[in-house]
């Protein structure tokens, strides 16, 4: 039996009105793909483990099993140690492939500018990210953004630059010769002025570098993705000392290696958190000679987390969130390194933001990946003090997945993450009291990149590499102006600023901007 062409093709035998149903059924799947492409989510990065490579954790000497072979540290009364930090030895370390800390120097033809601007390490010299000295910026940028005055490439990864004495300081990795190296630039126009690198093989695992290196007049501290720890001399790059809180203290490095950066605090104490074992310790930079220990009973690990140093009940106090806990310790007086108060009100298996001193009594932590929010109250407890939960605040209510929020106006703003529902990604303000009061918008969606306030205007760096700067008060946002000023990818360092110079970096190059008002 034959076929026609009607068999073939049943829309022949519809008829107009038919015809008309099917029409207009098209129209309205292909108008609903068009709007779920427009307002998709933005993409996020995912939670996953880090995947070993055994043959470089073992020459790194960060295999577990080699964790747990290093030698105790030595101490003395009340977990005192009295030894000193130093380029790993065999004698001190449970077998592997020795780190030679001290590794070697090249020197370049940059010169450091004429500049007595300082940001002198994380979140800048009082841990508020705020410039206070910052000459008037400009309010309003061209499409290209602010003036570019130099650049210059790094290998992937996302450690934020410090800046001391007209020189620019940041961690690097060397591929080629697979090693950590630390770097100092000129911030008058970017050339290279030294370079330290050691050997310290290390895969790629969403980037290598992560933690800003600190700074003084005299020194320079710096912690690679594998927990290796080097005091350099700041202006000449010269080696003082090193220690390896592996192989030495027990630590873990973290699933996307260590974002915690290093403290000097003003007494030229390099303060660490190891959390092996011991949890925080002091080495005093002149000498490498370990100052103080504070024990980790509690068996609480290394997060992406950095110390902060704060005043609480009128007590200088290291505060650091691990994965375990967060903890005070005393950073003054005859008791220094002892723990002041704790609380395993706050852990997560992801801690990133570092602690905010709200005020004197009062600390606020939040984390992503689910992690939500938490304020904390101290108070005087008999000879003690006492850590108890204000509150807490869900996911969608205000929380932050890579950067620490800022408190300014008294208020706390955050860009919040990707899991905070019909609010992803949206910039947000907090009352200290946990009311959210105003967001950016659904128009207005940022990403993991860093913000910071200079000039009483906030600048937010979108993952991409596009920058935004805002006016913020509780009352509301005002978007002042917005360009693309870096063209990569994983734009996720924390920024810095000196003599209206801005530094930022997205996964592969460090920028420098001129963002002064003319």
């Amino acid at each position: 039996m034959g076929y026609t062409m009607e068999d073939w093709h049943p829309f022949l035998r519809m008829n107009d009105r038919q015809m008309t149903a099917v029409l207009i059924g098209l129209m309205v799947a292909m108008a609903a793909g068009v709007t779920a492409l427009l307002f998709r989510s933005p993409a996020g990065v995912r939670v996953e483990k880090r995947v070993t490579d055994v043959e470089a954790e073992r020459r790194a000497g960060t295999l577990k099993k080699e964790s747990a072979a290093a030698a105790e540290p030595q101490t003395s009364g009340q977990g005192h140690a009295q030894g000193h930090a130093q380029a790993a030895t065999p004698e001190s370390q449970g077998g592997g492939d020795v780190v030679e800390l001290k590794g070697t120097l090249e020197t370049f033809d940059g010169k450091p500018a004429e500049s007595r601007a300082r940001w002198p390490r994380f979140r800048g010299g009082d841990f508020s990210n705020i410039s206070t000295d910052s000459p008037p910026l400009a309010e309003a940028w061209g499409e290209k953004g602010p003036p570019v005055i130099w650049s210059v490439g790094l290998t992937e990864g996302h450690s934020g630059p410090a800046v001391w004495g007209g020189c620019v300081y940041v961690m690097d990795y060397d591929e080629k010769r697979e090693g950590d190296s630390i770097r100092c630039f000129s911030l008058g126009d970017g050339r290279e002025i030294w370079r330290r690198w050691y050997r310290s093989p290390t895969k790629r695992n969403h980037g290598i570098s992560r933690a800003v290196p600190a700074v003084t007049e005299k020194y320079l501290l710096t912690m690679g993705p594998r927990c290796h720890v080097t005091c350099l001399d700041r202006a000449t790059g010269a080696f003082r000392w090193g220690v390896d809180l592996v192989r030495e203290y027990g630590a873990e490095v973290p699933m996307w290696y260590t974002g915690q950066c290093p403290l000097i605090d003003d007494a030229g104490v390099a303060v660490l958190a190891p959390a092996g074992k011991v949890l925080l310790m002091g080495i005093d930079c002149e000498t490498g000679k370990v100052l103080w220990q504070t024990p980790n009973p509690d068996g609480w690990k290394m997060s992406h987390s950095s110390v902060t140093l704060m005043t609480l009940l009128g007590r200088r106090t290291y505060v650091y969130s691990s994965l375990g806990g967060v903890v005070g310790v005393a950073a003054d007086g005859p008791d220094r390194g002892s723990v002041l108060w704790k609380s395993s009100e706050w852990t997560h298996s992801v801690i990133s933001p570092s602690p905010i001193a709200v005020d004197d009594h009062r600390v606020f932590l939040t984390a992503g990946y689910g992690g939500g929010s938490l304020m904390l109250g101290l108070k005087r407890a008999g000879d003690g003090v006492a850590a108890e939960v204000l509150y807490r605040l869900e996911k969608t209510v205000f929380s932050c997945e890579q950067q620490t929020p800022v408190l300014d106006h008294g208020c706390l703003f955050a860009v919040l993450p990707k899991d905070a529902a019909e609010l992803r990604a949206q910039f947000a303000c907090l009352s200290p009291e946990g009311k959210l009061l105003w967001t950016s918008g659904q128009a207005d969606r940022f990403g993991l990149g860093p913000f910071f306030i200079a000039d009483d205007k906030i600048f937010i760096l979108n993952d991409t590499g596009e920058l935004t700067l805002v006016r913020s008060t509780a009352r509301g946002n005002e978007r002042l102006a917005r360009a693309r000023v870096l063209h990569g990818r994983d734009a996720w360092a924390p920024m810095a600023i000196a003599d209206g110079r801005l530094l930022l970096r997205d996964s592969e190059q460090l920028l420098c901007l001129d963002v002064r008002r003319n």
